[in-house]
């Protein structure tokens, strides 16, 4: 019997070579795209064909009180219970990301908020391709510094990121970094896989 291969995607060195700081975000994939696994995999492949960095990915399920803490915000607001209901009605997928100006451009990679005007405007984006309303538009993503801490603190609570700035973001900005498919994230290629 032969062992098995963990199969790998080493991208373009150049790709990852960097010269400014990169930026962490979270990116969700909801319950929405979860649930057909075309459409996940197809937001999947956008996050990696676009050299966004996977830092850490992980799925999870959210009970109705993990949605009221998370869009506590919104409360009050006529869509906050039906946002509420449908990302707690099943699994979704979250991201940290890096890229330079990662905010920004997973923001664009996504889409308008409101689907009607993606599919108009943006087309070629997440949400104007596969999105089917404003709230089940298959993405989320943070709209700033502040957001992307506080939100990648609420879906990663083990993870530090200002840790993360000090200790690893300039090793992952010189790279060489490949993707390694089973664990589905980006590791260091020369400093082994213990570095994430």
């Amino acid at each position: 019997m032969f062992p098995q291969v963990v199969q790998l995607y080493i991208l373009p060195m150049a790709s990852f070579r960097w010269s400014r700081t990169l930026q962490l975000t979270l990116a969700v994939i909801k319950p929405d795209a979860v649930a057909h696994p075309i459409m996940s995999e197809a937001v999947h492949e956008k996050i990696l064909s676009n050299n966004f960095l996977i830092i850490r990915s992980k799925e999870l399920e959210w009970k109705a009180t993990d949605s009221q803490r998370f869009y506590c915000e919104h409360k009050g607001r006529f869509f906050y219970q039906r946002l509420v209901e449908f990302m707690s009605s099943g699994p979704m997928r979250a991201y940290i990301l890096a890229h330079e100006n990662a905010i920004q451009l997973w923001r664009d990679l996504m889409g308008p908020t409101k689907v009607f005007r993606a599919r108009i405007t943006a087309s070629e984006t997440i949400r104007g391709s596969l999105g089917l309303t404003d709230t089940r538009n298959t993405t989320h993503g943070s709209d700033s510094v502040e957001s992307a801490c506080r939100e990648m603190a609420f879906f990663f609570p083990e993870f530090s990121t200002s840790q993360w700035y000090q200790d690893l973001e300039p090793l992952y900005r010189a790279g060489p970094v490949c993707y390694d498919e089973e664990k589905g994230n980006h590791k260091h290629v020369l400093l082994g896989w213990s570095i994430s």
